[in-house]
This record gives structure tokens, sequence and C-alpha cells, in this order.
């Protein structure tokens, strides 16, 4: 049975290295804000339970061991994402810190039985996909706001900031998981946005923000 600290390691590597990128020991100490003395250490560990190839030259991969792994964890974190939110009643900006522990429950039968009682959903409330038992997982969102054109229309669809203060700030300006957003201009000195949030009056955002918002 697998640590709480190994299946964060696990976790991490995934996201890493869905872009294709080296994951070096600093990038990883980075994200789960360890020393990389002892993330070296956890590397060697996992290296030895054929859950990660590690070289300094190639930096860390998951082996197919390893991502099976990772999205047994991924996919058990989102499934209580959805359960917090739609069955327990918890906000958009809390259900990540809760279901970061609660996906550490070690049964699979449990996550199955989760994913039944939840009508089999394909995405958690941040619009990320939710593998399913096989490993089959559905499309990956990537429109960001910030590249849809001046007088078009969209729909929000996921985001890729996850952080409490993020989310918070978004749900502040009424947007959600399915809101129409109209960009009226884009303003080239800093990149912000002008938009129109469903009917309601026009708002800027920051460069940043739109980065954030993926859409559909």
């Amino acid at each position: 049975m697998r640590s709480f600290s190994e299946e964060n390691y696990l976790k991490a590597i995934y996201h890493l290295g869905s872009g294709g990128a080296k994951i070096t020991p600093t990038a990883i100490a980075d994200v789960l804000h360890n020393n990389p003395a002892s993330v070296i250490d956890m590397l060697k560990k996992l290296t030895k339970n054929k859950l990660i190839s590690y070289d300094k030259k190639n930096g860390a991969k998951l082996t197919n061991n390893g991502v099976k792994a990772a999205m047994e964890i991924i996919r058990k974190h989102r499934l209580w994402e959805v359960f917090l939110l739609e069955k327990l009643g918890y906000k958009w900006d809390e259900v990540h810190n809760i279901a970061e522990q609660l996906e550490h429950v070690g049964s699979g039968e449990l996550a199955d039985r989760l994913e039944k009682f939840l009508g089999y959903p394909d995405y958690d409330p941040h619009g990320d996909p939710i593998p399913k038992a096989d490993g089959k997982i559905a499309e990956v969102f990537k429109t960001m706001l910030l590249e849809i054109e001046a007088g078009k229309q969209c729909r929000v669809v996921a985001v890729k900031d996850t952080s409490a203060e993020f989310l918070h700030y978004i749900q502040k300006l009424g947007i959600g998981i399915g809101t129409r957003i109209k960009v009226i201009e884009k303003i080239p000195f800093d990149g912000s946005l002008v938009i129109q949030i469903g009917k309601n009056a026009h708002t800027t955002i920051s460069n940043k923000f739109a980065e954030n918002v993926l859409v559909g």
C-alpha cells in the first residue's frame, strides 16, 4: 500500500509531465514545497517500486504502473470534489483541499460506488476530466478566454487555477462552469480584456485572469 507522500509525488509528476517537459527534482520540490534532498530520496524509492524511471539526464518519468496509480488518485480526487459540491453543499473554492485528503482512501471499490452514485460524471466542478476505471478520459479543454477574439461569445468550461483565492474571485464576478461570456474589447497595452458576463454590465479582467479561464 502506498503512503500519502508517495501518492502526492505520483500525482505531481503526472501533472508536471502533461506537457512533455523534463521533470527535475527542483520542479517537484517547488510543487510539493519540499527540499530537493528529500525529493531525491523519494524518487529513488519510487524507482525501486517501478512506479517511475529517473536519472539526472532525463529527469523523472512515470512508468506504465506509475501512470495507472496516478490516474487512480486523480480519479478519486475529482469524484470526491463532485460529491462534496453536489451532495454536501460545499462551495466551489472549498472542495479541492478536502478532496486532497479523501483521495488517499485506498479502496478502488469505494471509488466505483461513488462514481455510480454520482451518475458517472465526466468532469469535476472545475471542468477537469474524471478518469474512468478503465483509464479512459474525456476531452481536456485547452482554449483560454485570452484567445477569444473581440466580439465573440463563449461558455466557461473549466478553470486552470483551482486555488481558493482564484475561485473566490471568479465567483465574486458571477462566473462559474457554464457561464456565458462575450469579449467586448482586447486592450493591447497590458493584454487585459473588457468582457460581458451573461447579461450583466461590462467589466475588465486582467491578462492573467483570462489565461486561467478555459472556454468552449
